[in-house]
Order: structure tokens, then C-alpha cells, then sequence
């Protein structure tokens, strides 16, 4: 039985802030994204990870014991695109939901990130990415003001929670190529 690695650094960040300013790590700028620039640039984040997980030379090491490989950043962003897109049916569908909370630290041992497969990682990130971008891209301007919100009290419309969204993958991608 292989073991696992060390849990990451926990981030217990409120990362909601790269609405209102540019990310001063990746210098991504979301706050102020159309919805379409937001679906574009999940297809574009989408192929540009699975470029990474195909040719990264250390994909599955990790940079130092607390920091996931490519590879599990890569699954992470995977699930991110699959979350974001369960969590914006149910913003079109309900009024105002309460998002369920996730331990992406949780969810990467549970799933074993570190085993995972690059070249299939590969396939379900694109799959996923445009997949959520299709969703954004078919929404119409009365959608983006309906409302959800996670449990520590953020709040966001559509047109908000796309904004927030595009920054995990791209910052994600920022610390595997820096």
C-alpha cells in the first residue's frame, strides 16, 4: 500500500478579495470580467492544464512536503470546475442557496490526487472547463443577479461567482509554472 504525503498547508484564506483587486501572486485581474471573458478563459485555463499534466517533467512530485504536485493542483482545479458547476445549477434552479462546504485538503486524500492517472487528469479537467464554460457562455443577462452563498457568510451573484471562480484555476496554474 502506498502512503499518502503530508497533508498541504491548509488555506484558510477568504479569497472572495480578488473580486475587488488583482491578485498580487498570479496577477489576475477578475473583478471586472464579462461572463463570456470568464467561459473563454475556462477553456483556455482548461487546455493549458492539461498541457501541464502532459509535460511536466516532475508531475507527480511535489515542490516541497506541505505543496501538492502538479498533478494533485491539477485535480484540484478538476474538481473546482465540476463544484462551481454543481454549485451554479443550483443557484439557476433554487432561490438563494446555501453552498455545502468543502475541504479540498479533505477531498485530495480521501481521492488520492497523488495516484491519479496525469494523462486522464488531462482529459477530465478540458471536459470539466468547458463544461462549466459552456454553462456560463448560455446564460442570459436576468440569470447573472441570482443569488448563493457559502456557509462563512460570502455572498455571490452569477456574475460574481464566475469571477471568483476563474481565479482558482488560473492562480492554480500560476504556482505550478512560476
Amino acid at each position: 500500500m502506498t502512503t499518502s504525503p503530508p497533508p498541504a498547508e491548509a488555506d484558510d484564506k477568504d479569497w472572495t478579495w480578488v473580486l475587488d483587486r488583482t491578485c498580487p501572486d498570479c496577477n489576475a485581474s477578475v473583478g471586472t470580467m464579462s461572463i463570456d471573458e470568464v467561459a473563454e478563459l475556462n477553456r483556455s485555463c482548461g487546455e493549458s492544464w492539461a498541457e501541464v499534466l502532459r509535460t511536466h517533467k516532475a508531475v507527480a512530485e511535489r515542490p516541497a512536503p506541505e505543496t501538492w504536485s502538479p498533478l494533485e493542483y491539477g485535480c484540484h482545479v478538476r474538481d473546482v470546475f465540476r463544484l462551481f458547476l454543481m454549485r451554479l445549477e443550483l443557484m439557476l434552479s433554487e432561490d438563494d442557496p446555501m453552498f455545502a462546504n468543502w475541504n479540498p485538503n479533505e477531498t485530495q486524500e480521501a481521492e488520492r490526487y497523488d495516484l491519479q492517472d496525469p494523462e486522464t487528469v488531462s482529459g477530465e479537467i478540458v471536459e470539466a472547463a468547458n463544461a462549466i464554460a459552456d454553462r456560463f457562455a448560455e446564460l442570459t443577462p436576468d440569470q447573472l443577479a441570482r443569488t448563493g452563498r457559502r456557509s462563512d457568510g460570502a455572498s455571490f451573484t452569477v456574475e460574481s461567482f464566475a469571477r471568483y471562480e476563474i481565479h482558482d484555476p488560473v492562480h492554480h496554474l500560476w504556482d505550478v509554472t512560476r
